[in-house]
C-alpha cells in the first residue's frame, strides 16, 4: 500500500488514527470529572502536538539517520516562522504560500550552514551548530529588528500590503489566516453528556500534514538514499574507504531536515501569525533533541511520541499547583497530607522540568531506544505470555531497534 511493506502501513495508519482522532482520545475524562484538568483535547494544544511532531521527525532524519547531532535547529525553526509572516504581511493571508516560503527560506539557510558546519563532525559539529543557532538569534534580537521586530517580535498590522489579498477586513480588524476562505481559527463543538469534543480547522490541517510529512520521513528511511546515511552513521571512515563520498549525502540529509523544521515554523504563524527570535534560542534546539531521544531515535514513530509527551508535560504537568494536590490527598490526615503534598510538589507545576530530567535520565540509562524499545519490550513479554499458553516453542523474532 503507498509503496510501503505491512509493517510500515500499519504504522502509518496508526499515526493516521491518533491525529485524526486526537479530539476523542485526548479528552478521555468528561469535563464534571476532577480528572478532566489532564484533558488535552483543545486546539491550542493539539497543533504543538502536531506542529513539534513534524519538528522531530525532520530533526530525526538527520539525528537518527546519520547520527549527527545538530544544537542549532530551532534557528531553521524561527527562519520558518520569520518567512511565513512576511508572505502574510505582503502576499495575502492565505497559509499555503506561506507554508511554501517558510519551506524554502529555511532549505537555503540549512544549505549554508549545512555546508559550513558538516566540514566537522561529532561535538565540533553540534557546537558550529549551536553556534550559529545562537548568532541567529541575536541578529533578530537586536540587529535585523527592521526585518524581525526585535525583541516584540514581527506582527501583522493594518498598514500591510497584501497585493492578494485584503489588508484590513469590514470591521476594521486585521485578516486571519485561512486556507481558501477557510479560517483556522473555526471551531465545532461536539458535546456528548458530560464531554466536549472541538474540532479546530487549523488542527486538522496540520493533522493532514503530518500524516504527509511522516509518510515522506517513511520513504526516505526506506530508500538506497536513508540506507546511505544508515552507512554514515555505521562507520563513516570505512565508506570513505569505498570511495564514496559521503558528504553530499549528509548535506541532503541536513537541508531535508531544515526544512521540515521550516515547515514547522509556516505551520506555528499558519496558527497563530506571530514571529518571535525566542523560537531560535538553543533551549528551543535543545527541547526537540529531547523530544527524539525520549521517543527513540532512529525510529520512525518515536520523534512524534516524543514531542507529544513533552508538550504534554509542558502543558498539562506544569498547571497542577498545591491547592489540586491538596485536593488529592485530602482524604489523608491533615500532617500526613502537608508532608505527601511537599514532597511531590517539587516535581510537577513549576518543577516539572525536574521531573522530565529523571525521566530523561532513566530513558537513556535503561531504554536507549526510548519509548519505542520500551513499548517492544512490553510487546515481547505478551507475545512470549501467549506462546506459553498455546504451547509454541519456536523461537521469539528479534526486533530491531531502529524501527
Amino acid at each position: 500500500m503507498l509503496g510501503l511493506t505491512r509493517k510500515d502501513t500499519t504504522i502509518l495508519l496508526i499515526v493516521t488514527v491518533l491525529a485524526l482522532g486526537a479530539p476523542f482520545l485526548l479528552n478521555p475524562f468528561p469535563i464534571s470529572s476532577p480528572l478532566a484538568q489532564f484533558n488535552a483535547g483543545y486546539p491550542d494544544l493539539m497543533q504543538r502536538f502536531v506542529i513539534f511532531g513534524i519538528f522531530a521527525i525532520g530533526f530525526n532524519i538527520l539525528f537518527g539517520l546519520t547520527g549527527y547531532l545538530s544544537f542549532g535547529h530551532a534557528a531553521f525553526l524561527g527562519v520558518g516562522s520569520y518567512a511565513g509572516v512576511w508572505m502574510f504581511k505582503l502576499l495575502g493571508m492565505n497559509v499555503i504560500p506561506a507554508i511554501l516560503a517558510s519551506m524554502i527560506v529555511a532549505g537555503l539557510f540549512s544549505v549554508l550552514i549545512g555546508y559550513i558546519s558538516l566540514r566537522r563532525s561529532g561535538i565540533y559539529f553540534s557546537i558550529l551548530t549551536l553556534a550559529f543557532a545562537q548568532m541567529s538569534f541575536s541578529l533578530a534580537y537586536s540587529v535585523l529588528t527592521p526585518i524581525t521586530g526585535g525583541e516584540t517580535g514581527l506582527q501583522l498590522s493594518l498598514n500591510d500590503p497584501r497585493i492578494l489579498g485584503q489588508s484590513v477586513t469590514p470591521d476594521g480588524n486585521i485578516p486571519v489566516p485561512s486556507l481558501f476562505g477557510l479560517e483556522m481559527g473555526e471551531n465545532t463543538r461536539l458535546v456528548i453528556s458530560n464531554w466536549v469534543f472541538t474540532f479546530n480547522v487549523g488542527y486538522y490541517f496540520c493533522a493532514v500534514i503530518l500524516i504527509l510529512a511522516f509518510y515522506l520521513s517513511i520513504r526516505i528511511f526506506r530508500s538506497p538514499f536513508g540506507l546511505m546515511l544508515r552507512a554514515i552513521k555505521t562507520n563513516q571512515t570505512r565508506l570513505n574507504y569505498t570511495g564514496l563520498n559521503p558528504k553530499p549525502y549528509t548535506l541532503a540529509a541536513f537541508v531535508i531536515s531544515g526544512m521540515y523544521a521550516g515547515l514547522a515554523g509556516g505551520l506555528m504563524v499558519a496558527m497563530d501569525p506571530l514571529a518571535g527570535a525566542e523560537r531560535m534560542f538553543w533551549t528551543a534546539s535543545g527541547e526537540v533533541v529531547l523530544m527524539a531521544i525520549l521517543g527513540g531515535a532512529g525510529t520512525l514513530i518515536g520523534p512524534i511520541l516524543g514531542a507529544g509527551f513533552i508538550k504534554y508535560m509542558e502543558n498539562i504537568v506544569s498547571k497542577i499547583n498545591e491547592t489540586i494536590l491538596h485536593n488529592w490527598f485530602a482524604f489523608l490526615p491533615d500532617g500526613l497530607e502537608d508532608i505527601v503534598v511537599s514532597m511531590v510538589y517539587p516535581f510537577i507545576g513549576k518543577g516539572w522540568h525536574l521531573t522530565l530530567g529523571i525521566l530523561f535520565m532513566l530513558v537513556v540509562i535503561f531504554l536507549p531506544g526510548g519509548l519505542v524499545e520500551g513499548g517492544q519490550r512490553i510487546g515481547r513479554i505478551f507475545r512470549r505470555k501467549k506462546k506459553k499458553e498455546t504451547g509454541d516453542g519456536s523461537g521469539a523474532t528479534t526486533v530491531n531497534p531502529a524501527e
